[in-house]
């Protein structure tokens, strides 16, 4: 037995009664970590774990998160270790402050054994941008499928059994898309509900801070370390934080809402088949499941609407990527100059399109047109989705419509299956409301996941509906080196 594979709570227990220690966990998530092939580290903080690993007294019998080794997404800082959000113009960077996140981490004598890849600056979700090239999903090892993405290494390392949980950031569904991808859980709670001090902004009204798991209780124990009123973001909550860890609870008399229009863009039978299955172990459950209708316009606009507020946003928030005070100086007789050849050089065709798009909508021309109607859409999105919340307890849909796709899928962008299931869980970030991806069941030996979402500051809720179905789906734990084929 290998404690990495087990959850936080049972690898707490072996620390506790010492049959294991940290640098014995630290060493042996090294070792995975050098022998994974799929490119899903930025960099290895060997010498920095190994010293905090060996600095660590006595077990904190009341802190679970002692001497557990972990991996944060590269678009967190860290203090002084190279932070490049997988991004040219960031090499070299190494900022002088560690973000919220991080700080919370250390204070429980978590332990980071590396930073990991993403789609550069997070725009992205496919994990095929970054500056170090794809990462590739650890359940195929002929490295034809992808991870999903932005936040693909921690996805990848976590799946992989590398470490227990790992950091991500979710704008449109760059967390929990990766997790159904890798058999995972991926939570992102309530905008607000975590400090994104310290976070790379890619689209601030959109984005959240998330978190990989390998087992629900795993996760409500992050969210409880890491939420908090921080008067550094001026944007989070002052709410309290509860004890998110769900106890045994009932599902009966649970009201489950479900897309209808997300459900019917799906064409994987399979998956539609066990989305099925899962319904009537719901509904055996106790949950009242009720079909409801969003509006296939509305669904179809998400996408498009998306694109036009996070580029909008990103354009700003990046600005400060000149090849001055951020990114190599490539010289030249003037500021825009120096910009133009900083930026030209540093950016990808991707991230420089998505500034175009964005630089678009924000000028003065096209504002009322574009972005301010974009606004709009999602103003009446997020009002469909609290609507339907009103009335429910919480909306369950498929995560995404199958399993990873091959790197070289073309697939037709305008289809609803495209546009309404390959995009609905950006309405998570839209109403900014707690969202989480389970395992659903394995489809030809890849996950598939699912995804339940409540109303803001409803995590307690939210875990403990995910803890229910976690023991309907019994998938928890699965990982690379643990497969199994579930209940469903």
């Amino acid at each position: 037995m290998n404690y990495l594979d087990l959850s936080i709570r049972e690898i707490h227990q072996a620390l506790v009664e010492k049959k294991t220690t940290p640098l014995e966990l630290v060493e042996e998530a090294l070792r995975r970590a050098k022998a994974n092939k799929d490119n899903a580290f930025e960099m290895l903080c060997e010498e920095e774990a190994i010293a905090f690993a060996k600095s660590l007294g006595e077990p904190e019998e009341d802190n679970l998160l002692w001497g557990i080794p972990y991996c944060s997404k590269d678009n967190f800082s860290t203090k002084g270790k190279e932070t490049t959000a997988s991004s040219n113009i960031l090499v070299g960077y190494v900022p002088l402050f560690d973000a919220t996140v991080i700080e919370k981490l250390n204070a429980k004598k978590a332990i980071m054994i590396g930073k990991t890849t993403l789609d550069e600056l997070a725009m992205g979700g496919t994990g095929t941008t970054g500056h170090k090239g794809i990462t590739y999903n650890p359940y195929d090892p002929s490295h034809k499928r992808m991870c999903g993405g932005s936040s693909c290494g921690s996805a990848a390392v976590v799946s992989a059994g590398i470490v227990p949980f790992a950091l991500g950031s979710d704008t449109g569904d760059s967390v929990r898309k990766p997790a159904s991808y890798t058999g995972l859980v991926g939570m992102k709670p309530t905008w607000g509900r975590i400090s994104r001090y310290g976070l790379f902004p890619f689209a601030p009204s959109l984005d959240h801070v998330g978190f990989f798991t390998r087992y629900v209780e795993d996760s409500a124990i992050l969210l409880g370390t890491l939420s908090g009123r921080d008067d550094r973001d001026s944007t989070s909550s002052f709410k309290p934080v509860e004890d998110y860890v769900p106890v045994s609870s009932s599902l009966k008399g649970t009201k489950i809402a479900i897309i209808k229009e997300i459900v019917d863009s799906i064409k994987d039978e399979k998956l539609l088949k066990s989305f099925a299955t899962s319904v009537e172990a719901l509904k055996k459950a106790g949950a009242e499941i009720d079909y409801v209708e969003f509006g296939l316009p509305e669904l179809q606009a998400i996408y498009a609407t998306y694109i036009v507020i996070s580029c909008a946003e990103a354009t700003s928030n990046d600005a400060n990527l000149d090849g001055i005070k951020f990114g190599p100086f490539l010289g030249g007789k003037t500021y825009q100059e120096v910009m133009s050849n900083a930026r030209t050089a540093g950016f990808s065709e991707l991230i420089k399109r998505r500034f175009v798009i964005g630089s678009f909508a924000l000028m003065r021309e096209n504002q009322d047109v574009l972005f301010l109607r974009a606004q709009k859409v999602r103003a009446k999105i997020v009002a469909k989705t609290n609507e339907i919340l009103s009335t429910h307890d919480t909306i369950y849909v498929p995560a995404a419509p199958g399993i990873a796709p091959l790197f070289e899928k073309k697939g037709d962008k305008l289809s609803d299956e495209y546009l309404v299931a390959d995009n609905h869980l950006a309405l998570g970030n839209f109403a900014g409301l707690p969202s989480i991806t389970l395992p659903l069941c394995l489809e030809d030996g890849m996950p598939i996941g699912i995804n339940f979402m409540c109303r803001a500051f409803e995590e307690k809720k939210l875990y403990e509906i995910a803890s229910e179905f976690e023991k309907i789906a019994g998938l928890d734990g699965l990982t690379l080196v643990n497969r199994k084929e579930g209940n469903l």
